[in-house]
This record gives structure tokens, sequence and C-alpha cells, in this order.
């Protein structure tokens, strides 16, 4: 089964890091990456970039609203995700909690529903 795995986390505590820790960081997470991948559970794996550079788009009545930066106004942003494949939801946490950015923040794990042809 396909779960997405959400990396949420407050941007300041990235951009309180040294040059020295962000490396680590970068570095043990292509290297969780690369180990999901060899053992067969990495679909995808993203990093975003901050909120500032998004927008929000809505259609209301046929109308197109766009407006920047996420809708909502929180503390910790989505920072990318990665999509596995886990036997079940036990399988799922446990990549979850390998996830080197879940120490400065939290990963929501999520399944994804699959849609069956009529």
């Amino acid at each position: 089964m396909k779960y997405l795995c959400q990396v949420w986390f407050d941007g300041g505590a990235l951009a309180a890091m040294t040059e020295e820790e962000k490396a680590e960081l970068d570095s043990n997470s292509l290297d969780y990456d690369k180990h999901l991948a060899e053992s067969g559970h990495l679909i995808v794996a993203k990093a975003l970039q901050p909120p500032k550079s998004a927008v929000t788009v809505r259609v209301r009545g046929g109308e197109i609203s766009v407006t920047d930066g996420p809708f909502a106004e929180t503390k910790e942003a989505l920072g990318g995700f990665i999509l596995v494949e886990a036997k079940d939801l036990n399988d799922a946490i446990r990549i979850a909690a390998g996830i080197p950015l879940a120490k400065l923040g939290a990963i929501e794990v999520r399944p994804i529903h699959e849609f069956r042809a009529q």
C-alpha cells in the first residue's frame, strides 16, 4: 500500500542551523532516501521551496482566485514529501520515524486512496 509522508517543520529551526548542520541534514536525508530506494520502499521524495514561494488557487463560481503564500498561517509548513510503499500503517510509521527531519518537525503519514476504474 502507498503512503504519503508529509514533512512538516518550522523554517526558523532550519534557518538557525549552521551551514555544517544543514549539510549534515541534507546528507542524512539523501542517504535515507537511498536506503529506502534500495529496500524497495521509495517511490519519490522531494523537498519543497519555502512557503513564501507558494500561491494558493481557488475556483468559486467559475472564477479563479490566486493569492500569495499558503492558505493557513502556521509556524510549521510543508517542507517536502516522501511517497513510500509499505506493507501496512505500522510499516509506514517505521519508515516515517527514520526521516531525518522528524527530529526537527513532524511527519504526517497518510494512506493514498486508490480510485478504481469503473
